[in-house]
């Protein structure tokens, strides 16, 4: 069988400033960085905040958190999917925003989550059945905004490919 090309591609929007944005996801952007004024990030000093705005209405943030055994860290993203996974068990996620306070220089594009925290956020969309707002924001510059976790992960890993 030959090989056959196949192309991909995701859709995100893109606001200049946070001033373009709706007040809703001001105050959520403004609620990561806040957020991310908890990290504890002594080794990389890079402050990361998370916050999220739940079906609710509650707005929940977390941070990273670094250790001197490296693999032992959290970012802010997973840190706050586990507390609401805990705290707010049959609430839905609709907006997801994620800054970036680091504390030796600036940050002038977004912060985009690791592929661990995608995969994770994936699979959250996937238990709510529903997909969820992300927001990246930098230190500076503009935000971008994805309608969908999956928009981030496009070929996610989820356990329907476990079973035997």
């Amino acid at each position: 069988m030959p090989i056959t090309q196949h192309e991909h591609s995701i859709q995100y929007s893109r606001c200049e400033t946070v001033q373009d944005l709706t007040a809703a996801q001001q105050s959520l952007i403004e609620s990561a960085f806040q957020a991310s004024d908890l990290a504890y990030a002594p080794y990389s000093k890079f402050n990361v905040g998370a916050a999220a705005k739940l079906k609710s209405g509650a707005v929940v943030t977390a941070s990273n958190k670094e250790n001197a055994s490296f693999p032992a860290g959290i970012c802010a993203e997973r840190n706050l999917l586990n507390y609401i996974s805990d705290h707010f068990p049959t609430d839905e996620i609709r907006s997801l925003a994620v800054t970036v306070n680091p504390l030796e220089f600036e940050v002038g594009e977004p912060i985009s989550p690791c592929g661990v925290c995608r995969q994770v956020m994936c699979e959250v969309e996937k238990n709510q059945s529903t997909p969820f707002e992300i927001l990246l924001k930098g230190t500076t510059g503009e935000v971008l905004i994805f309608d969908s976790a999956s928009s981030l992960l496009p070929f996610h890993f989820y356990l329907k490919e476990l079973k035997r």
